[in-house]
């Protein structure tokens, strides 16, 4: 098309006035720039959004199943048995979680007490493998039992590896304050402490087993529900549906985003509000192109009225300036997605932007590169530049070829 040919001998050729140079480089640099910074920005989210991602998803199951009463489940064994024929059921088993006073000679605190099976969490959470402190295993006896404990809750309780503490239950709590009835109360000994690098867990969190969760909280042999961890956590919401279906009414079945839904969509709405604020970095550069385009056109004025002169449609005098519109965009897009890329990838190996490791569990800016965002700031810059294009290429249409002709 003649009209690609001209738009890029335009762009390229030396101008007459070197000031339009000037401005079309910059339009270059503009769109490089704010390619860049969107595609690196977007990375170092993409980076934060994982890493917390994978530290819940790492304590959490990908999807929890509980009565949507919020009552106790009785039938627990039958309800395995029925899901476990599932194909992408890799780990399921019964919970248990109540809060309690978790007491030691130092302090008194009130946390989660969550029972679960010692034999089985390794297949649900990565919790046994961040027990820093001793190790994951209950071993109760008949006078004592098993907990792990998070290092914050550990460190405010004062507690060792191998320190016995007590838990008081909440069931009955209101009775032992207005009749003489004890709650009830078990001792445990610490057998390991955690550390999930995450606040909320390490000092709200304890484990025990579930045989003394259901003796502690008076739930026979009831428990609070299941949790199930999948072969592939990208197919939680495909089996969330196919659980609930087959379970029918009378049970809530959640994924990990349900779980912390308010957390996820703060993210996903800090992820978007970044994306918009540093589009506008495209958006100024693309003034910069409506500058270079306009003044391209006054330099060929008389181009176009030849060209108009000679039978050339509007359309095609339109197409020329849009073309080269769109040829800044492609230059700046294309330098600014490898500039960005490189700062991502140098960010990953030679971590430049460092975190101070006393507020932050890691040592640096993390980066986690998504191709599917350098495809969305593309659009976007072709797209802004196309629309920063369109005056320029409607004021060189609207040029009379006599006067054009005539123009020195």
């Amino acid at each position: 098309m003649f009209e690609r040919f001209i738009a890029r001998r335009y762009l390229l050729s030396k101008k007459k006035v070197q000031f339009i140079t000037i401005i079309t480089f910059i339009s270059i640099i503009g769109v490089t720039v704010g390619v860049a910074a969107l595609i690196a920005v977007l990375s170092v989210f993409n980076g934060f959004n994982k890493y917390q991602m994978d530290i819940l998803t790492g304590f959490d199951p990908h999807i929890r199943i509980e009565s949507d009463s919020g009552s106790v489940i009785s039938n627990y064994t039958q309800l395995m048995e029925k899901i476990g024929a599932e194909n992408k059921v890799k780990t399921i088993a019964p919970f248990t979680i109540s809060k309690g006073v978790i007491s030691s000679p130092k302090n008194n605190l009130v946390a989660f007490v969550k029972g679960v099976d010692d034999k089985k969490i390794e297949g649900l959470s990565d919790v046994k493998e961040k027990t820093t402190l001793g190790d994951f295993e209950f071993r109760d006896n008949d006078e004592f039992g098993g907990i792990v404990l998070g290092n914050s809750l550990a460190a405010k309780l004062e507690a060792r590896v191998l320190d016995t503490i007590s838990v008081m239950s909440t069931v009955g709590m209101e009775k032992a304050l207005t009749q003489i009835v004890t709650p009830r109360t078990q001792k445990f000994i610490v057998r390991g402490i955690f550390d999930a690098n995450n606040r909320d867990y390490d000092k709200l969190y304890s484990f025990i087993s579930l045989p003394k969760s259901q003796s502690l909280y008076d739930l026979g042999s009831n428990v609070g529900g299941l949790e199930i961890r999948l072969d592939n956590i990208d197919d939680s919401e495909d089996e969330r549906e196919k659980l609930a279906a087959l379970l029918g009414k009378g049970y809530k079945v959640s994924t990990w985003y349900d779980l912390h839904e308010d957390l996820y969509s703060v993210m996903k709405v800090e992820r978007w509000t970044a994306f918009i604020v540093l589009s506008l970095i495209i958006s100024v550069a693309s003034f910069s192109i409506v500058g270079s385009l306009t003044m391209t056109v006054m330099e060929k004025r008389r181009d176009i009225g030849i060209l108009k002169a000679m039978g050339t449609p509007n359309k095609s005098i339109v197409k020329i300036f849009m073309f080269e519109g769109i040829l800044i965009g492609i230059y700046g897009t294309v330098f600014g997605c490898a500039l960005g890329l490189a700062v991502c990838l140098a960010q990953i190996k030679f971590k430049f932007f460092a975190l101070d490791s006393m507020v932050y569990s890691i040592d640096a800016l993390p980066i986690d590169i998504r191709y599917m965002d350098y495809v969305y700031v593309s659009v976007c810059a072709l797209l802004l530049s196309l629309a920063a294009s369109l005056y320029p290429a409607l004021r060189a249409a609207r040029t009379e070829p006599i006067k054009a002709i005539r123009w020195e």
